[in-house]
Formats: C-alpha cells, structure tokens, sequence
C-alpha cells in the first residue's frame, strides 16, 4: 500500500472518532509536557549556578574544616571551628599565584539598634577590607581597619525603616553584652571570598574589621603562641594560576595549624568554584533525572491509552479489514495502517507537548528568576519518546490487525 495512501487512511480514522482520539492524545501531551517542564528548569537553574558562580568567583579557593564523611557539595563545612591562625593566613600569602588572602571570622550578636529602632541578629562578619571591591559597592566604600566603621548588605540596609544609610549610626549589642556603635560606610551587593556569595546575601549581613572586633584567638601550634584564629579561609588567584596554586596550597594545608587543630575525623577541605560547580551541577543533574522520571510515568499512561484505543478500533473495522484484504491488501498493509494510526497519535503528542512543555518551564524560570535555557537534548528526547511510545503501543493491536482472517471478518457483525 502507498505510504501516503496510508497515512491518508489513518488519519481520516482519527478524525472520526475526535473526541476519542483527543482524549488518548491528551495523556502523551501531559508526558511529554511533563518531562520538558522539569527538564528545562533544571537546566536553567543549572546554568544560572555556573554562571553565577563561575562568571565571579572562578579564582577563588576556599578552605573549610569539613568531615571526613560528609558528601555534600564543597565538602559539606564540618564543625566551623576557629582553626585557621595568623601564621596558616601568612604562609598562604606566600604561595606563588595568590593575590589576596581574606580571612573570614564570627562576631555574635543578639540585636542590632538604630534611631530607636532594634532588630534582631545572631552575628556578624569579621573580614578583612581586601573583601570589599568596586563592583560589589552600591554605596560609600569599605571600612578601615582599626576603624569604628562597619558595611552592610542591601538586606541589612532595608530591614530598618527608612532604610539604613552611608553615614548612619548602629549600635551592635554583642552576644557577651558589650555595645559597640560604629558608622555605615558603605553598602555592598555582595563580597569577595564568601563561600558561594555569588548567589546573592537572602540575609542581612553586617562586616566588621577584624581590628579590633574580632578576638577569638587560639594557640599556633607552630609558633607556639596565642593568635587570631578564623573558621574559612578564601584564597584570591591570579586568574591563570589557580591550578598551580590550589596544588601548593593543598600541601601546605595537610600541614597548617588547621589541620593540627581539628579534632579526629575531620580535615581541611581545599576546593575552587569550578569543584563547587560540578558538585551542585551533578546534585541538579540527578534530581533533573529523578523528577523527569517520574514525568515518563505520565507517557505509560499514555501509551496504555494508545494501545486501548487501536485495539478498540481493530475491533470496530473488522469488516474493513476483511474487505482491505479481499481486494489484496497483505498482512503487511494491514499491520502498516494501525500502526502509522498509533504512531500519529504519539507524534501529535509530542508536537503539542514539547511547545506546551517550553512554555511552562519559562514562566517557572521567571518565577525563580533564573535565565531560561533550552534543553535541547532533552526536547530531542520527548519528541523521539513521543513516537517511539506510538509505535510500542501500537505493536500489538497492528499485529492483530494483521492476523484477523479475511473470511471471518466479513462474516464480523
């Protein structure tokens, strides 16, 4: 039989039966709709990361004290102890390729007071003002260090009413009950060397100089005296030696004061951006699948509809079949026309759905405010399942088809 004598056949038997037909349609189109949702806003939230983390922080190298045991991304940070001291912060400014060393340490606080006004807040920022750089300063500068001068985030700034200024006052009540009021002098959108601070502060986050702020202290075991000690360290590169740095700042680091004061168990965790990047890439990848899998569960459904509505139409055209073969239609013939019917219903499926799909996943990527991104691979995919689910579910009734005795079907009532 003609290819196009066929699908002129099967499609004229689809449009007769409409209501039917739209209905099995229907099943693939949430499918297929389903895994293109899923599957393209995981890959927008995917190259939103990248971006951001890559596009910011690639020269950056972080060190955290992590377990042993943890699998999370960058290592999973482990007790948050004050373990880095002076004397690690100066012997990793003499690594070849490190331009900055910023030390990052914990001031608690219970409250934070301006004009009249308290808010609440649990800690502060100790750094150093090598943190702060001219892209990240919406207003005013950084702080000096020495100075009764802090800088706070564009959280921090609109959690008071008015809003907090350069120039304003605050009065920091600390965890011990000191109060300690400083000046804002400058409001930041972000920082240097904040482990993954390139998604964006949600918090209100308040920077202090480590001189005189900071004063948790411990003893080197190198040096054999009391020094400043901070729970991360962030190394800046050079942007073309961050391998051949990383590299020596690994060896050092088995034998820093870090790693000598931690408890059994745990270590110093040395990773740049790009490690960061590939373990939450790999985290979106695998929730990506497993969600998109469950999506295929919709395709099933649809495929069983497929199947139910070509047996249900070998049972109705018995008699066609009986006359088709009568008139010298093969097996082949027969089987060919049920099955192009089957694979029209998938291919409908997936012409609506990838589109429907497509639009769904850009509005959720607007909603979560990510760039959306095109998956292609996985629009390749639905389209191929789409068919595919219309061939597999029509296998057996076409077969059947194929099978029906010409004399008994046109004695079929």
């Amino acid at each position: 039989m003609d290819p196009r004598e066929t699908l002129r056949i099967a499609g004229r038997s689809i449009r007769a039966h409409r209501l039917r037909s739209t209905l099995t349609v229907i099943g693939i189109v949430i499918g297929i709709a389903s895994v293109v949702v899923f599957a393209s806003f995981g890959a927008s939230v995917e190259a939103s990361v990248i971006d951001d983390i890559g596009g910011t922080d690639a020269n950056n190298v972080y060190l955290l004290p992590a377990s042993t045991d943890d699998e999370g991304p960058a290592g999973g940070p482990g007790l948050g102890q004050p373990v880095f001291t002076q004397h690690d912060i100066e012997q990793l400014r003499e690594v070849k390729g490190v331009e900055t060393v910023l030390p990052r340490g914990i001031v608690q606080l219970s409250a934070v007071e301006h004009d009249g006004q308290t808010v609440a807040q649990r800690q502060a920022t100790a750094t150093t003002p090598a943190t702060f750089d001219n892209d990240s300063v919406v207003a005013g500068r950084g702080f000096r260090q020495g100075a009764a001068e802090l800088v706070i985030n564009e959280r921090a700034a609109a959690a008071f009413p008015g809003n907090l200024s350069v120039g304003d006052e605050v009065t920091l009540q600390l965890a011990s009950g000191d109060r300690e009021t400083l000046t804002v002098v400058g409001i930041v959108s972000g920082t240097r060397g904040g482990f993954l601070s390139s998604f964006g502060d949600v918090q209100s986050r308040y920077y202090l100089p480590t001189e005189p702020y900071y004063r948790t202290t411990t003893e080197s075991p190198t040096l054999g005296v009391d020094q400043k000690a901070y729970p991360q360290v962030t190394v800046t590169t050079a942007p073309t030696a961050v391998q051949s740095a990383r590299a020596e700042i690994e060896a050092y680091a088995a034998e820093s004061d870090a790693t000598r004061l931690l408890p059994a168990g745990f270590e110093v965790v040395v990773q740049t951006s790009g490690d960061v990047v590939e373990e939450i890439q790999d985290v979106i990848d695998r929730i990506t699948r497993f969600v998109t899998g469950i999506a295929v569960i919709a395709l099933v459904v649809g495929a069983i509809g497929i199947a139910n509505i070509t047996l249900v139409s070998v049972t109705e055209r018995t008699k066609e079949i009986g006359i088709m073969k009568a008139v010298g239609a093969t097996n082949r013939d027969t089987m060919q026309l049920f099955l192009t019917e089957a694979v029209l219903l998938g291919g409908i499926g997936a012409v609506v759905g990838v589109p429907l799909g497509l639009l769904v996943g850009f509005g959720a990527a607007v909603y979560a405010e990510v760039s959306f991104t095109l998956p292609i691979n996985w629009i390749v995919f639905s389209v191929a399942m789409g068919v595919t689910t219309g061939v597999v579910a029509g296998l057996y009734p076409a077969w059947r088809a194929s099978k029906v005795d010409p004399i008994e079907a046109l004695r079929y009532e």
